[in-house]
């Protein structure tokens, strides 16, 4: 698959491509709606749900950030995680800068981050290795008594130790807590020179 980010001289812009995958229900569409509303850009956002509110294909925006010359534009994707849909998920990959992986935190839920993981490495190959990632463990206000996923579980099928840039976080989608952190950190992986403005940095 390979990355891809684009310069175009003429127009001076650089387009990057982060997508948001994991598991279905563990929450790429809310963390990606929470992302675009935090800089005011809650219309860019286009989404394929079904009847009952899943995404069946992808969400899709675009956020455009202004420098002094360039014009920043990132097209961020969000994965479905429906099965039914999984034949689509290759295509929402190509030509990947960075990918922002979305855990559930809940132990009950291992099982399908490791299918997941399994999924997207598998359509990279030794290249994941080297595809700016940020791993994002969400729900993390459901546990209570419940188990949790520890660091150990989720290495022992990803293997942190083997990428070259990576980041681990904690987020709250419903309530944002994290979502910027870690988009703001793969964008520093992705495109160091590129400050962002919003609303809630």
């Amino acid at each position: 698959m390979g990355l891809k980010m684009i310069f175009d001289l003429k127009s001076k812009t650089i387009q990057l491509k982060v997508v948001y995958y994991g598991p279905a229900m563990s929450g790429k569409t809310t963390s990606i709606r929470y992302l675009f509303s935090s800089f005011g850009k809650e219309e860019n956002l286009e989404s394929i749900e079904s009847t009952i509110g899943r995404t069946l294909f992808f969400d899709f925006g675009v956020l455009e950030f202004k420098g002094s010359e360039w014009l920043v534009k990132f097209l961020l994707y969000s994965a479905t995680g429906q099965d039914f849909y999984a034949s689509t998920r290759p295509s929402t990959l190509q030509g990947v800068d960075g990918i922002i992986f979305i855990m559930d935190s809940q132990y009950e839920r291992l099982k399908h981050n490791e299918n997941s993981w399994n999924e997207l490495s598998s359509l990279f190959g030794v290249e994941i290795y080297d595809i700016p990632i940020v791993f994002s463990i969400n729900k993390c206000d459901l546990n209570g008594e419940k188990k949790k996923v520890s660091l150990e579980d989720l290495n022992s099928f990803i293997q942190f130790e083997r990428f070259n840039n990576y980041y681990i976080n904690k987020t709250i989608a419903t309530s944002g807590e994290g979502i910027l952190d870690a988009f703001k950190t793969l964008i520093k992986f992705v495109f160091p020179q590129l400050t962002l403005n919003c609303k809630s940095c």
